[in-house]
């Protein structure tokens, strides 16, 4: 193929990527990949639309907002065609760190909703969600770690976020309602016993407005 210097960047080979704000003591960040600046004045618990970014390496660095002086982290991210991602900035602040999460592309049966959960919540425990009769949806997930898709039938379901093989609730999620052949990610973010207090996030996933 030929590429021209006057090619738009519409023909180049993008990624989708998208960050969301879970450390609970950080103020509003900034993100900017490689030099520019492509997310501003990001708040805690939240998250940006999908951006469309041309393939390639870029170091993501993320700064208090308004500023460019020392990052409050940088990482290496690399944006591969048709790709979805999510980063999370994520962790406190005197140890954030950023995740990579591979968002889905397509559903794999329109008549299933797809669901997985993300533990985001620094100082919680290892965690099982379960339904209101105790029924295990995802197990012993430990913080920054991300479960599989699981597929379930279409409605509205309440969850329930419990420290790994106990009953205890620590965080019940009513109205979490899952559409058939649409995928969702469940993110625990926040603080057990302090301010900000556990919550949890549905966020669809690979969805472009």
């Amino acid at each position: 193929m030929n590429h021209h210097m006057n090619q738009t960047q519409m023909d180049m080979p993008m990624g989708y990527v998208r960050v969301i704000h879970t450390v609970p003591d950080a103020p509003n960040v900034d993100i900017y990949a490689n030099e520019t600046m492509v997310v501003e004045d990001l708040a805690y618990g939240e998250y940006t639309d999908y951006l469309a970014i041309p393939e390639g390496e870029y170091k993501i660095s993320v700064y208090v907002a308004g500023t460019t002086d020392t990052p409050v982290v940088s990482n290496m991210l690399s944006v591969e065609q048709n790709k979805v991602l999510t980063i999370a900035a994520a962790g406190m602040l005197n140890d954030i760190g950023l995740l990579a999460i591979r968002d889905v592309d397509d559903p794999e049966d329109t008549d299933k909703a797809m669901v997985r959960f993300l533990h985001l919540s620094p100082n919680a425990p290892a965690v099982d969600i379960t339904l209101p009769d105790g029924t295990v949806v995802f197990d012993d997930v430990s913080f920054k770690q991300i479960t599989p898709y699981r597929e379930v039938t279409p409605m509205n379901y309440t969850l329930e976020v419990r420290p790994a093989g106990t009953s205890d609730v620590v965080l019940s999620v009513p109205d979490v309602g899952l559409e058939s052949g649409k995928n969702y990610t469940v993110y625990a973010i926040g603080l057990v016993g302090e301010e900000p207090e556990l919550e949890a996030m549905l966020i669809q996933d690979g969805v472009f407005y």
